[in-house]
C-alpha cells in the first residue's frame, strides 16, 4: 500500500508541476521545500511530513488529496444533467467546475424573464467576474445599479451585497468566475 501511494504522489506532483510548466528549482522556491526534497519525491524514495505535502499543495493550487490519489485521466467528460445545480424560482445556478478548485468557483446563471437572484457573499479579498454571455441584466452592488447586455463584463468585490435581475421579456445567460484567496493568504 506504502509502496502505491509513493508512486501516486510521484506521478501527481511531477504531472501537476510540469503540467504548470515548473521547474523542480520553482517549485522548491515557491514552497519553501529544497529541491532535492522534490526530486526524492518525484522518484518515489521520499516520506514527506505532513507540513511538506501542505507547501507542495499549497504551491500548485490542489489538495494534499490530489497528491496523493492514484492517477486518473486527464481528460473529463461532464454530461449537463450531472453537473450540480441549484434551482430557484425562475433562476438556475450551475457549477461549472464539479470536482472543486480551492480558488475559483465557476458558474453559469439562467435568469427567466424579470427573474432576481441574490448573489452569495464571498469572503473578504475575492473577485467575481460577470460576464453577460445573452439577454439583459441589472447587477446590483451594495443598492447601486449597473446595467449590462450580451458581451458585457462586470469585476467586482465578491465580498460586497449583489443581486442579479433579468431585464426585458427574455431569459439572461450569466457566466460567474469569483476567484478566492487561498486560506492563510
Amino acid at each position: 500500500m506504502l509502496d502505491r501511494v509513493s508512486t501516486s504522489l510521484a506521478v501527481n506532483i511531477k504531472a501537476k508541476r510540469e503540467a504548470r510548466n515548473l521547474t523542480q528549482a520553482r517549485l522548491a522556491k515557491t514552497s519553501g521545500v529544497p529541491r532535492p526534497t522534490i526530486a526524492n519525491l518525484e522518484s518515489g524514495t521520499a516520506n514527506p511530513t505532513l507540513l511538506v505535502l501542505v507547501k507542495i499543495a499549497a504551491a500548485l493550487q490542489v489538495s494534499i488529496e490530489e497528491l496523493i490519489v492514484e492517477p486518473t485521466q486527464e481528460t473529463y467528460r461532464y454530461a449537463a444533467a450531472a453537473l450540480p445545480s441549484e434551482k430557484r424560482v425562475g433562476t438556475e445556478v450551475r457549477n461549472l467546475i464539479p470536482d472543486g478548485l480551492a480558488t475559483l468557483e465557476w458558474n453559469r446563471l439562467e435568469l427567466g424573464a424579470t427573474a432576481s437572484l441574490e448573489g452569495t457573499l464571498h469572503g473578504a479579498g475575492t473577485r467575481e467576474y460577470l460576464a453577460c454571455e445573452s439577454g439583459g441584466v441589472e447587477l446590483r452592488l451594495d443598492g447601486e445599479a449597473h446595467q449590462m447586455s450580451s458581451g458585457d463584463v462586470i469585476c467586482f468585490r465578491g465580498d460586497r451585497p449583489h443581486s442579479y435581475t433579468c431585464r426585458g421579456r427574455r431569459s439572461a445567460t450569466l457566466y460567474s468566475a469569483v476567484v478566492l484567496l487561498p486560506v492563510g493568504a
